[in-house]
Parts: structure tokens; C-alpha cells; sequence
């Protein structure tokens, strides 16, 4: 297998993704795939909620897009310039996490990019569109099929591990996997730090930042650093439009179910019907509710980033990413900052 073609390949594969996410129709063989093939991923999309309520069709489109940006072939092929390509594939077992659509795709990606064979072992609860996504591939690139394997059971012969889950999860990847090379990785959030100068726009943005996924991500936004007397009202203002949300019926029981407890503990909340604002300088906030503090400047920032830097995936708004960029990272914005395509480079 070669790197040059892999890029084509992977490039192309971003234009399926950015269709769809744009919810455009198919048009013409240039996709890459023909109309039926295209029909029946857009099926599988809209089936999803049916398997798993929290991946709404526009949400599994919005992770589509947001990875078919990222598959320009001038973008990958800067990106891959950085690394070598293995002449002695390794075997990488890629355990992924199911919190939020294709979320294990990026590990994916890496471990072909980096010349290794990915055993891939999915999270029952976004199984159905990355392997749609692998026929692609070798359909694309014929040569990838033999780099690419799927596993639902107990997986053997391979020589490194990749691992995403939650706290409980890292446990079981320390006692079972931990004699092999490995990257493990736990829960995480994201915080957004504000200095009261932000427009109507940088706000709109970022609810997109605490609610795209449900807030269900690592890279959501779940708690906010606010200026000495910031008034709150504003980001409600802004964030109206997102009010949507408490539709989904799992998102709402977890509203309804996180009012009902601190209210009952009177707890003093914050409340626009869709989301609870709570103060408090805890990092992780539960689903439906986000929590914030007020710093009198900025060293009170840092402090707090310092003391979370172990929990905290991104920083989004001051002397961070732009407001509405979390779900959207680079091919070069690893998770837990550590740099998955120089450590697969150093696998012997």
C-alpha cells in the first residue's frame, strides 16, 4: 500500500461526507459511488435514531461534514508530510467510544495514514456507518482492504492498542491491555472562557460548542469562565435558538431529571426551559445543565486550567479556539494533545 493513492482515496471519501452533510442529492459518478450506494448510506443515516436516540439524523450529518472539511487532499497531504509511512505495517487495535457519530474515525484515519492495519473494534452504539464508510474506501483503493478489519468479539493478534472510553472503560484498558503500546483516554470536557467583548455572533456560536452532539462530546462545552459581574442573560439571549434540543427525548429526561434533583436539594439553578445554568467551580457538568464561575483576572483562569488540565480536551473563546470551532478540529488536533501520528511513527 501506498501513501500518495490512500490520500486520493481518503480525499474522495471527503467529498461523499461533505454531500451528505450538506444534505445534497446525489448528482453524477464524480461522488464516487453510485446513486444506490449513496441512497442506502442516507438510509442508514435517518435508521440511526431508531438505534441510538442521541444520533438524530442532522447530528450524524453535522459529524459527516465537519469530517468530509477535513479530508481536503492538499490538508492531508501537508498534514501526512509531518510523518513517516511504515514499511512494516503494525497491527493497532483501534477501541472506539460511541458518545457521538464516527467519533473514532480520526484513530481510524491515522492508522492507515501511518502506513499500519487497523482492527477495528466499535462501540455497539455507532456500528453502522464506519464500515459503509471502509467499502468506500476500498472501493476507492482497492489495495486498503487488506490494512482494514472489523471485530465484535474478543480481538487478538495485534500489536499496539488505541483505546477511548469513560473512566470505568480506562480501568478495564489498564488491567487488559496495558502490557502492549498504547494510547488510553478517558472522559474529558471543554470549557469556554469569556471577557464580556464577544459579539452577537461569537455568542450564537457558542452554543453550537455546548450543544452540537447533546453536549455529549469530549470537546462540548460544559462549563464557562466568566468576567467579575458578567451578566449571564446575555449568553441566554444568544443561545436561544438552540432551544430545539429538548426535544430529543433523551436529552430532555436528562433536563427534566437534573431540575428535579436540585430543586429538591434547592439548589439555586438557573433556568431558560432547555438548559440549566448552575455556579459552581466543578469541571464536569451533567448532561443538560452547564456550569460556570466568575474570575476576577485572568491568573484565576490559568490557575483553573492547570489545576483541570488532566480533565479538559479544548479551551474554546479567550486566548482559545474560536466560539463555534470545538467540533470542528484539525487532522493535527489530537485528542489529549498527544500527537497519535508520531507515536504510531515510533511503534517497532
Amino acid at each position: 500500500m501506498k501513501r500518495e493513492p490512500l490520500i486520493q482515496a481518503f480525499s474522495q471519501l471527503g467529498i461523499v461526507l461533505r454531500n451528505i452533510g450538506e444534505n445534497k442529492p446525489w448528482n453524477n459518478f464524480e461522488i464516487g459511488i453510485t446513486e444506490h450506494e449513496y441512497d442506502q448510506l442516507i438510509s442508514t443515516i435517518v435508521r440511526l435514531k431508531h438505534h441510538n436516540g442521541w444520533f438524530t439524523e442532522a447530528m450524524v450529518r453535522k459529524a459527516m461534514l465537519n469530517i468530509g472539511r477535513s479530508l481536503d487532499p492538499d490538508s492531508l497531504a501537508s498534514w501526512c508530510s509531518k510523518y513517516t509511512f511504515s514499511s512494516q505495517p503494525k497491527i493497532v487495535a483501534v477501541i472506539m467510544a460511541g458518545n457521538i457519530p464516527l467519533v473514532g474515525f480520526h484513530d481510524f484515519l491515522c492508522v492507515l495514514l501511518s502506513g499500519n492495519k487497523v482492527l477495528a473494534k466499535m462501540s455497539s452504539e455507532d456500528d453502522k456507518v464506519l464500515p459503509v464508510l471502509a467499502e468506500f474506501l476500498v472501493c476507492f483503493y482497492p489495495e486498503v482492504s487488506e490494512y482494514i478489519s472489523f471485530s465484535n468479539r474478543n480481538m487478538k493478534g495485534f500489536d499496539a492498542v488505541i483505546a477511548t472510553g469513560s473512566n470505568a472503560s480506562f480501568l478495564h484498558f489498564e488491567q487488559y491491555f496495558s502490557t502492549y503500546p498504547h494510547i488510553f483516554r478517558k472522559n474529558r470536557t471543554s470549557i469556554a472562557v469569556l471577557n464580556g467583548l464577544e459579539s452577537e455572533s461569537e455568542l450564537k456560536s457558542l452554543g453550537n460548542d455546548i450543544f452540537d452532539f447533546f453536549g455529549r462530546g469530549c470537546r462540548s462545552v460544559s462549563h464557562l469562565l466568566l468576567p467579575k459581574s458578567y451578566d449571564i442573560n446575555k449568553i441566554f439571549e444568544h443561545i436561544v435558538h438552540q432551544g430545539e434540543v429538548i426535544n430529543n427525548k433523551k436529552y430532555g429526561n436528562n433536563y427534566d431529571y437534573n431540575k428535579a434533583v436540585h430543586l429538591m436539594n434547592q439548589e439555586k439553578l438557573l433556568d431558560n426551559n432547555f438548559v440549566l445554568f448552575k455556579e459552581t467551580e466543578d469541571l464536569h457538568s451533567p448532561l443538560g445543565m452547564i456550569y460556570y464561575h466568575f474570575y476576577n483576572e485572568l491568573n484565576d483562569v490559568h490557575l483553573y486550567s492547570e489545576q483541570h488540565k488532566e480533565s479538559i480536551q479544548c479551551k474554546i473563546g479567550l486566548n482559545g479556539l474560536p466560539f463555534g470551532a470545538a467540533q470542528c478540529p484539525a487532522l493535527g488536533d489530537y485528542a489529549d494533545q498527544v500527537d497519535t501520528m508520531k507515536w504510531l511513527n515510533e511503534l517497532i
